[in-house]
């Protein structure tokens, strides 16, 4: 069987407020919609991928990367939009496929994978989530309490059965329209079948589910923490970079880059807590491109792929061990360089500086070390 994702984006999203359409707005350090697409996309069971935009909201794609995606123009209403996307996968072998709102940012692949279990057993699929609060009716005034019992919340993505749903979509008259696409199939005479939903689903509508959003977020991360260490040589000639701060000294630091010890430290810390590998796997010193490039380049390349991958960097802790030059009347401008590279407080950047005793190389002056501990958090 072959299982795709269409991820519903042409909304406005006006009620959110803001100068681009919701689901192309910053939240967790990205743009909403590529939340959706990382999940969906990077589930075993599920390709190909569709995401249905607005009219005229191509250019908002670049910030997503879409490897194996692709887009569709949808329609006026959300209806319109869905039926897009199924007609676009109509004869590409697709026998099951999961409609998705960008709106829900946050999709655990545990509702992913019962949604797909159920579709064993039924045309259709939806996550529930019981309701708890206490209903009654009434305008202005209190009316009536509403019985609770049997009533849920529902939720997206819903799966299907493609042919199903696309006949669904085209048997539905122009002049209704439909709140979801559970409620097309019941009507079309099928079972759509429960699994339990999850808070993390939850839709973000106004500016505050944005903050809720976040928090959600945050809780489902768990902390990593990883060493870097890096050691060049002092060389006459050679200029002394350390922290992205040029530093006035007799002799700077060799290497195939501008040898920025520190930088490359903290970048090593960093791949390290998504176990990445090391600085010279990403950027070869075999590689005439990298002759004498500037380390931020590398610092916030590791960054990136971090928070690509839904991290928070929480902490850099960097220690240089040298002999010469003095380190603290420079303290302050490394750490706030090191700082802006990775768009933090200065706060979260700790810089200490120690000599080896004239012992070793760094006591005898040849060269400096570096190590560097970035802690972060991920989701699981």
């Amino acid at each position: 069987m072959t299982t795709a994702a269409i991820i519903v984006a042409a909304g406005k999203g006006i009620r959110a407020g803001g100068t681009v359409p919701k689901q192309f707005a910053p939240l967790c350090r990205k743009p909403m919609l590529s939340h959706s697409v990382t999940a969906l996309t990077s589930h075993p069971m599920i390709t190909p991928t569709i995401i249905v935009i607005g009219e005229g909201q191509q250019d908002h794609l670049r910030a997503i990367p879409l490897e194996n995606v692709s887009f569709v123009q949808g329609g006026t209403e959300r209806r319109d939009s869905v039926r897009a996307g199924l007609e676009a996968l109509e004869g590409k072998g697709v026998t099951r496929v999961l409609i998705h709102d960008a709106a829900r940012p946050f999709i655990p692949a545990a509702v992913i994978d019962a949604l797909l279990a159920a579709l064993d057993h039924a045309p259709g699929a939806v996550p529930a989530l019981p309701v708890a609060d206490t209903l009654a009716k009434g305008a202005e005034t209190l009316g009536d309490n509403v019985p609770r019992a049997g009533l849920n919340r529902i939720q997206t993505p819903q799966a299907f059965h493609f042919d199903a749903i696309l006949a669904a979509h085209r048997a539905w008259p122009d002049t209704e329209e439909a709140t979801d696409d559970a409620q097309m199939l019941r009507r079309a005479g099928h079972d759509v079948a429960l699994v339990p939903g999850d808070p993390m689903l939850e839709k973000i509508t106004h500016p505050a589910d944005f903050a809720a959003a976040e928090a959600r977020h945050a809780a489902t991360l768990i902390s990593r923490s990883a060493m870097g260490y890096d050691v060049h040589r002092l060389q006459v000639g050679e200029e002394l970079w350390l922290g992205g701060v040029l530093i006035p000294h007799d002799m700077g630091l060799a290497g195939h880059s501008d040898a920025d010890v520190a930088l490359h430290a903290i970048t090593d810390a960093l791949l390290g807590t998504i176990g990445a590998g090391d600085i010279g796997m990403h950027f070869p010193p075999s590689d005439p491109q990298w002759r004498g490039a500037a380390s931020d380049r590398f610092l916030n390349h590791a960054a990136s792929l971090v928070r690509d991958r839904g991290g928070v960097i929480d902490f850099i802790d960097l220690t240089l061990i040298c002999e010469a030059p003095k380190i603290g009347p420079h303290r302050d401008a490394i750490r706030t360089r090191i700082a802006a590279i990775l768009k933090l407080p200065l706060a979260r950047v700790s810089l200490k500086a120690t000599t080896t005793e004239r012992l070793g190389f760094t006591g005898r002056g040849e060269g400096i070390a570096a190590q560097a501990v970035a802690t972060v958090r991920l989701p699981e």
